[in-house]
Formats: structure tokens, sequence, C-alpha cells
């Protein structure tokens, strides 16, 4: 099956032609060519919506009348949250907004409504991670001590020992504590009888591994086929000491639950920063070199990094901006200023540098007034301290104000992670699993922490690692799904945005990139201002291109960046969409409960969409979707709603230059967008849920991808004639056996892909209805998502295989 593209003019023109475009299956529209900017360059004009680095924000509602008002509020560039929701009083959508933020909404005459999360709740998740991690490290101090006091307990402790049956196989899974298993990576080796009145041994053995979480180790873990069903186990320490416990029966389960009996899950404890993520998947490449191994991306972000900064003076015309040359830990953070009365009169501005200590002698009159202005003070710094600082006036004034004697000052990166957080250009890693990983199996890629401050998001990812990985060795389902697929997996694409929501800014959403042009708000109060959106930031149907839901401001939260594709976030993720054999994605983010695919954007005044997928990529993007929905609900019985289902463009707001679009438009990678639960950062024992259920979706995602892989069935159509109100003509539908495009001629010729494509009636309205002339030769095929052809019928060829039918209104 042949693949084509959309002419370039499509992306780049926001028209109704450009919307009605079919994409054949599984076909890559146009390879981005990054167009010119728009007219208002980063930095150049302020933001409409501007914040304080004194500020926290809050989660509150904000009401519009209508989807037109809605655009509206997504053009001021303000952060909305993922939450969209219909009711009678109006669309009530969720905001991101600091006090300064929310009041500048109501000048503008939105609507505030309840706030729905707030910064409290945001320290409180971080408080609750820091106790879950102190108590599992008091638990840990706690069975240490007690081995200390006793001279007769062992050092290890069986928790448990479960045997069960998995189709023929037969398992033992065993956890195991061992009161060095926070310093030693070793294993523990489990013996086994084989049955009442047998010997310890004569089962055989298996080594069970460390589980560490949040870098506090829990427990040891494992399973492993055996080929009888043993009444007890042993394990020996590396210290030479013996556990031994009885082995229990596993509880039976459901037999159409895809997990089998004793499948392992439920393998994170608590919050995961980018660094413990990183951590947690390269532990797991080592334990398993044979099925995994981590891949560190080409591009490195700038880096969990700022210049040490300071702004001195209390208003805009006597402020100066003092930025340090070095990185703040390199070098800035030692760094200080002070503007000083020389406290005789008529001195001239001075500046002195001893080491860097940095003493400004204000210039006096003849009354001994200070008369040095911040343009002038500004100047002087620069050209006297010109090898540690730089100096400004504030954000572009003209600094004719007098500044006032200011005591010596600490310049600051104001960066609060602890030391190892590195400071440094960040690699961004992905483990990639399968038993084959050289390209020749159908491609998975699953991403998350897009959006920095998500952060259930990545634990889905890790869930979902360790979740294949684990259950490789005992689950059938599990180890077909290793053995058809090349499955990438990247927990946090945006690694210094995650680190700076954790320890700084809990509600920051972007990269930490600041690209705003020198006079504008490039100071330290704008610090929570900077930032590239990575979900903007991609080429496809983007803002340069015309389409709606980004910002050219460089404060913006919604900020597209310089260029398409400008930040090495973005291009690491365009880098794993050039694997070639990935075929499927899942992107995950929060929150709102939605599940959503392209088109992601469109142009106003008008809605003007990117292009629709076919209705045969459509009835697939939905058919996968319930059975990915269906596994998610299969946790706790919650559900996606069906109007949070469908396209992006359809359920939420314009996201111009998102990823989705990148994957489904230039590569043609069945893309879809998890938005995990209803808030960025929930209780742990609400986020501990969401990552349960949602890895249910993403493990089924790769059930989805394994099927298609092997679909080799073809599909069939049937014609369906019906009356019509028009004198002479009929109504005309086709039905499939499953999702596939149909292909069609009405002149009695040859159908090929070239044909006719048969459609959409609309959003969510599903097939189009023909009405054509009584009597019309109809000629037709379909094909299916995985490239099966009708009756193996060849469009390029010239046998004549494909289906003949009339429009005339069946008899009897």
């Amino acid at each position: 099956m042949s693949r084509s593209t959309l002419p370039r003019r499509w992306r780049r023109l926001p028209a109704a032609t450009a919307a009605g475009i079919a994409l054949i299956l599984l076909a890559g529209p146009a390879t981005a060519v990054t167009a010119a900017p728009p007219t208002e360059e980063s930095g150049a004009a302020p933001a409409v919506l501007e914040r304080s680095a004194d500020e926290q924000a809050d989660v509150v509602e904000v009401v519009v009348d209508g989807t037109a008002r809605l655009d509206e509020l997504v053009a001021t560039g303000v952060d909305l949250d993922h939450d969209v929701t219909h009711t009678e009083q109006g669309i009530v959508v969720h905001a991101v907004v600091t006090p300064t933020e929310v009041a500048a909404l109501k000048r503008m005459g939105f609507r505030i409504g309840a706030v729905v999360h707030d910064s409290a709740d945001s320290a409180d998740r971080v408080a609750e991670r820091a106790a879950t991690i102190a108590a599992h490290q008091a638990e840990n101090r706690a069975f240490t001590a007690t081995l200390e006091r006793s001279t007769t307990t062992s050092d290890v402790k069986i928790i448990r020992a479960d045997y069960y049956t998995s189709g023929t196989n037969q398992v033992l899974s065993v956890e195991a504590k061992w009161a060095e298993g926070q310093t030693s990576t070793s294993t523990l080796t489990v013996a086994r009888d084989s049955g009442p009145g047998t010997e310890i041994g004569s089962g055989g053995t298996q080594t069970i591994s460390r589980f560490v979480d949040a870098g506090v180790y829990l427990y040891h873990r494992g399973a492993s086929a055996v080929t009888a069903r043993p009444q007890r186990i042993q394990i020996t320490s590396p210290s030479g000491d013996v556990a031994v416990a009885e082995v229990k029966e596993w509880l039976p389960i459901p037999a159409d639950d895809p997990e089998g009996p004793g499948y392992q899950k439920d393998f994170v404890t608590s919050y995961l920063t980018p660094t413990d993520l990183y951590d947690r998947i390269k532990r797991l490449a080592a334990e398993y070199p044979q099925l995994a191994e981590v891949v560190e991306l080409p591009y490195k972000t700038n880096g969990y990094r700022r210049k040490a900064q300071v702004v001195l003076g209390t208003a805009n015309g006597n402020r100066v901006a003092v930025d340090s040359l070095a990185w703040g830990h390199e070098g800035g953070n030692d760094i200080s200023v002070e503007l000083a009365n020389p406290g005789a009169p008529g001195q001239p501005l001075s500046v002195a540098v001893t080491g860097k200590a940095i003493r400004v002698g204000l210039a006096t009159d003849a009354a001994g007034a200070v008369t040095s202005t911040a343009a002038q003070v500004a100047a002087a710094l620069t050209a006297e301290a010109g090898t540690l600082v730089k100096a400004y006036t504030y954000r572009g004034d003209a600094g004719a104000g007098v500044v006032a004697p200011v005591a010596s000052t600490p310049l600051t990166d104001n960066l609060k992670a602890p030391a190892g957080v590195s400071r440094d250009p960040h690699p961004v890693y992905a483990i990639r699993i399968g038993k084959y990983r050289d390209g020749s199996r159908t491609g998975v890629l699953a991403y998350a922490q897009e959006h920095a401050r998500e952060w259930v998001p990545p634990l889905v990812t890790i869930e979902t690692a360790e979740r294949l990985l684990r259950n490789h060795a005992t689950d059938e389902n599990t180890k077909q799904l290793l053995r058809t697929l090349d499955i990438w997996i990247v927990p946090s694409i945006n690694p210094d945005g995650g680190h700076y929501s954790f320890y700084d800014y809990a509600s920051q959403r972007r990269n930490m990139t600041n690209h705003c042009a020198p006079g504008g708000a490039t100071d330290a109060l704008a610090r929570n201002s900077w930032g590239v959106d990575n979900n903007r930031n991609y080429s496809e149907y983007s803002l340069f291109d015309g389409y709606s839901g980004a910002s050219a401001s460089c404060t913006s939260d919604t900020y597209a960046g310089p260029s398409e594709l400008s930040e090495p976030e973005n291009k690491n993720v365009d880098w794993l969409a050039q694997r070639g054999n990935i075929k499927f994605s899942m992107n995950l983010h929060s929150s709102g409960n939605y599940f959503m695919w392209s088109p992601g954007a469109y142009a106003t005044p008008g809605r003007i969409s990117a292009p629709r997928p076919s209705l045969a990529q459509e009835a697939y993007f939905w058919g996968a979707s319930s059975r990915i929905l269906t596994a998610i609900k299969r946790h706790r019985n919650m559900a996606v709603t069906p109007a949070r289902t469908g396209p992006i463009s359809d359920v939420l707001y314009s996201a111009a230059g998102n990823s989705g679009d990148l994957l489904w438009y230039k590569y043609g990678i069945y893309a879809w967008n998890f938005e995990v639960g209803t808030s960025f950062q929930p209780t742990w024992d609400e986020a501990h849920q969401e990552t349960m259920e949602f890895s249910n979706g993403l493990v089924e995602l790769m059930r989805v991808a394994r099927d298609f892989d092997k679909d080799k069935k073809r599909p069939t159509s049937t014609l369906s004639v019906e009356p019509s109100t028009t004198e002479g003509m009929v109504s005309v539908r086709f039905d499939v056996s499953e999702p596939a495009a149909v292909f069609y001629t009405l002149d009695g010729g040859r159908p090929t892909f070239a044909s006719t494509l048969y459609a959409s009636a609309g959003i969510r309205e599903g097939a189009e209805t023909l009405t054509i002339p009584v009597g019309t030769k109809i000629h037709w095929f379909s094909v299916d998502t995985a490239g099966n052809i009708e009756r193996n019928y060849q469009p390029d060829d010239t046998n004549k295989t494909f289906n003949r039918g009339f429009a005339v209104l069946p008899t009897g």
C-alpha cells in the first residue's frame, strides 16, 4: 500500500479546502518546513498576562460564553489546564494563574469561578513525598535495629511466597527483605523443595532482585517458572543468615482478565523526580540486559541552571538589574553588589571590585545627596565589573530615577534543588524494551512530562516498564509483547522543568530556557515566567503556520519558542519518530481525564481544523480507544467519558504545534494522548490509583500494536441502498467488517487509491451518505488499517477483483 503526503501549502494555509483533504491510511502528511515567525518577536512585546516571581499559582475556574470566547481566552496566552466542561452557565475552563493574572483576566471581562487547586496543595504533595520516603527509611532502620538487638533473627525476612499456574506454566513468586538491601545491589537466591517431604533445593533455585523506589530500598522481588509445586522455600543471604517460609496458593483470577494469575504490578510508592525516573530505568535495564537498554537521546537540554541575578530598587525608574556572566553554580552565586552612599559631597560615581564583591560608590552633589540614576549605575557596573556581571535598567525603562543605597546583596540563581540534581545540560533518557531491538519489529513510543508540573504521567511510564520486564518470564501475553514489539518509553521529556516544578515553582509548565530579548522580562523578578511550552514547539500546524493555541510572547505559558523545533526536548521526540518502525504512540499528560488524538489544532476565526483523519483512520482511533479505555476502567471502574474522548480540537481547544500532530501528520504514527486524572499533583492515594489504571491502558496500547502487527485478515464490505427524498435518486452507504477505508468510482472506472475516499459525515457523525442517481454503476474496494486489501485486490495492477454494484433499491 502506497503512502502519500499532503502538499506543504495545506499546512500553511488554514483554508476550508485544506480541512477537506483526506489522508490515505497510514499516510505521512507533509514534511515540516519552518515558516516565517509571527510579526511579534519574542520579548518585543509584553505578555498579555504577567506574574511576579514571588507569586504562587492556583488552578481556578474561568467561565466563558461559547467557543468564540474560549478561543479569545486561549489567545491571551493564559496557562490552561486540560479541563473544558460545557454547562448551562457557560463553558468552564481551568486556568493556572497567580493573583495578578486573575486580576488581569477580570479586567478583560472573564468570569472567575472557584479555586480548584491551590499552591498549598502542591506544597502538601512535596511534604507527603518526603514523609513517604522518610517512613520507608525509618522502616529499614527499624528492621536493622531489630537484627542488632537479636542473636537469633536472620538478616533476611521472607515477606511472601506465592505459587500459581498460568496456562500450562507453574510459577513461584517471592518477596523478601534483606538488611543490606539499601547499600548492596546483590540478588538473593531462593532455594525450594519439590513438594511435601522433599529436601530444600530439590526443586531448584531462582534469584530475586532488589526493588528501589525514590532512592529507598523496599524489598527483593521476583518470579520464576517451576516444575513442581513447592511446599517450602529457603533464602540464604550473602552474610550466611537463613530464612525459611511456607509457600501459599495464589488466589484465582477471572478468565477474561488479560493479566494472568500472579501478574506482577504496583511498582510505585511515591512521586518521582526526573533524576529518580532516569535512575529507575537505568536499574531496570541493568537487571534485564537481554530485554532492555537505556538510550541517551541525541539532544541535551539547556540544564537545570540559571545565571545568578538580583534586582536593586523598588520602582521601575530606579531599578537596576544585575546578572552574572557565569552560571550560578559555577561562581555566579558568589557575587555580591553594594550600592553605597560615600557619605561626602561632590563624589563621582565609582565601581570597585574585590574578588567577587562589587561596591558601587554613588555620586553625590554639593549637598551630599545621591545623584546617580539607574541608567548611570547600570552602565558603570557593566563597564567596570563586566568580567563578572552585566547590568541593565528594568525592562527597557530609561532608568532616569535616582537609585537608593543598598547594602551588600548576593546574586543568586534562586534554585533550590539539592546538590544531587545536576546543573549541567541534561541528557534525556529512554528505555527501549523488546527481545528484538533492531528496528525489525513494530515500534511503540510512550513519553511523558512535556509539561513539567504533571507528576503522575511519568509514574505511568515507570509502572508500565516494570510490568513489561518483570512479567516477561512468567506471563505469556507479556512475552508475546516483547517478542513482537520494539517499545520506547521516555519517562521525562522535560527534566529541567520537572526539577524546577518539584523544587522551585510547582506550577511550572515549560522548560527553563529563557528566550526573552534584552530589554524584556529577563530579570530575576520574571524567573517563573520563562521557558518554552514543549507541546507547542513542534513543526506541524503550529503557531508559525497560522494555527491557534500558542503564543509568540516569551513569558506566556503557551510560548511556542522562537521557531519550530527550536528546543532540544522537541528535537528528541522528532528523532524518536524518525525510527521508521514506530507505528503507535502515547503522549501522557494530566489532567482532565481525556483520551484524544489528531487533529489537535485549528485556525481562527472559523475554527478551521487541520485535516481530519479518513473515516477508516478515525474508526481505528475509536476502535483501539475503546479497548484502551476498557482496560483503564478495569482497575476501579472509573471511566473516561465519551464527551472527553475524540480528536483534541473537538473535545478541548486548539493546541498549535503539539506533538500528537507532529507524529500523525509528519510520520503517519497513530498518536494518542492521555490526560491522566483530574489534577496535576493529586494526593498520593489518588495518584497511585491513577497510575495503576492508566498503566492498564498503556499496556493495552501495546496489545493493540501487537494485534495490528499480527493482522493478516482481509476486510469485507457491502453496499447499502435506501430510498432518497429526491426523485430519481437513492441514498448509498458502504458497510465494512472492521475499520477500513473504502475507495470507489461512480463512472464504471477501475477503483484505485486515487479514487474517491468514502468519508465521514462530520464530527462524531459516522460515515457519509451518498445521494446518487438510480442505476449508477459503483465499483469499490476496502483496505484496513494494517494494509490488508479486500479480496486480495491490487489497485496498481490489472486484476479486477474489486467489488461491483448498482445504485438500485433491493426488490421484495
